[in-house]
């Protein structure tokens, strides 16, 4: 900070100089208190008098020549200071799409020290972001992926339209090469757009994580996340020293697919069972617990076997009955209870992959999937959940009872 300041052609005394941070409970870390804390000495100096009506605050990290560079979170720094009652935020230039989304604040970006101070004591007029957040919304929700380039396996992606109709949990159980990976990718095209406010809560997530794209302002497509078997239990679920959201949180409002499920560490598969429960994680450390969003469909893929070829006609398997015994016990009873579908992959027959036509596309799966949502919503109106997956075993009762000939078929 005080390089920053000196060379942006302003004095510090040499004595030091005490900044209080508070509220003192709560453990702040970062870069993003460097702009505010430069601004505050300054002012507290009388190094230049604020004239800008309202009341503003500042986020940013400070570069040794003055120049104010991006900080994560923003996004959800801007909603704080729109829930305090603030009249604007100012930030670093490169935050600026993704605090402008952010309606009833007025954003200011800035590219230097000098920028902030000048805006603030009336010399240097600065416009805050307007952004079309409707209009950015729409444009940015397309996919370059579609169902239609799947050959054959009808069945499966039958189950995945059902899947996407009522938010259900998917397991895969098929050879390689049978296409579990790719029409797992393809789910999300065929799931309802996301809703500004699921946009805006996924957009935080990202932002925390930092991993919003460059200039980006919004999620506007369902986030797709496919970790490598090899991810630690944190980075699953989220946690560390100072907690950050996992892979779940990162596909709130999307989809978690695990390929190649029983390789997972058992102590991973088994931390997703409360988040498949109940949409959230929560991660407890002596300083402090976090609460994060974590609701996603889960999509699982597996072999049959270790060597993948026990369901395949055309090779043979090499595997021995306790091989493929031990192999899917790797996976507990408890957590396949929460996978609602388990559906069988062949193998693709060659007449399938020589087909030159086309499946059906994304879109047109998507128009039986949106009106089977929005049945659901109309029915559990006034509950916190809207889709089948989330129903209790008291609302299985009152939506779905069965007649003899249903309870027949079940004993």
């Amino acid at each position: 900070v005080r390089a920053a300041v000196r060379n942006s052609g302003y004095h510090l005394p040499t004595v030091s100089a005490t900044v209080n941070l508070a509220p003192a409970d709560r453990r702040k870390e970062g870069p993003a208190f460097e702009l505010p804390i430069a601004l505050g000495l300054l002012q507290a100096m009388a190094s230049f008098q604020v004239t800008v009506p309202g009341r503003y605050a500042a986020v940013g990290e400070l570069a040794l020549d003055g120049r104010v560079r991006p900080v994560n979170g923003c996004l959800s720094m801007a909603l704080r200071a729109r829930s305090e009652g603030l009249d604007g935020l100012i930030v670093p230039m490169d935050n600026a799409r993704e605090a402008g989304v952010v309606t009833g604040l007025d954003v200011i970006p800035v590219n230097h020290l000098t920028e902030a101070i000048g805006f603030l004591c009336g010399s240097q007029p600065l416009q805050p972001v307007r952004l079309d957040v409707d209009r950015l919304f729409h444009e940015s929700r397309s996919y370059n992926v579609d169902l239609a380039e799947v050959q054959g396996q009808h069945h499966v992606k039958r189950a995945l339209e059902v899947a996407a109709a009522g938010a259900h949990n998917v397991l895969m159980i098929g050879p390689p090469g049978a296409g579990k990976s790719m029409m797992a990718q393809r789910l999300c095209t065929i799931l309802p757009g996301l809703h500004l406010e699921e946009s805006l809560e996924t957009t935080r997530i990202y932002s925390v994580c930092g991993q919003l794209e460059p200039g980006q302002s919004l999620m506007a497509v369902r986030p797709f996340r496919c970790p490598h078997h090899s991810v630690s239990n944190a980075g699953l679920v989220g946690g560390g020293t100072h907690p950050r959201p996992g892979e779940i949180s990162l596909a709130h409002h999307g989809v978690l697919f695990l390929d190649e499920l029983p390789e997972f560490a058992r102590s991973s598969l088994e931390s997703l069972r409360q988040p498949l429960e109940s949409g959230r994680v929560t991660i407890s450390r002596v300083q402090m617990t976090v609460t994060y969003p974590a609701e996603f469909m889960l999509v699982a893929a597996m072999n049959p076997c270790p060597c993948g070829h026990f369901t395949d006609p055309r090779r043979q398997c090499r595997c021995s009955p306790r091989q493929i015994e031990n192999y899917r016990r790797r996976i507990s009873g408890p957590l396949l209870d929460r996978i609602d579908i388990h559906v069988d992959v062949p193998p693709l027959e060659y007449r399938d992959l020589a087909a030159s036509r086309p499946g059906e596309p994304s879109a047109a799966v998507r128009e039986r999937v949106v009106p089977a949502r929005e049945r659901q919503l109309a029915r559990f109106d006034g509950q916190p959940f809207f889709t089948n997956a989330r129903m209790q075993h008291r609302h299985v009762k009152e939506h779905c009872p069965l007649d003899d000939d249903g309870q027949l078929l079940l004993r």
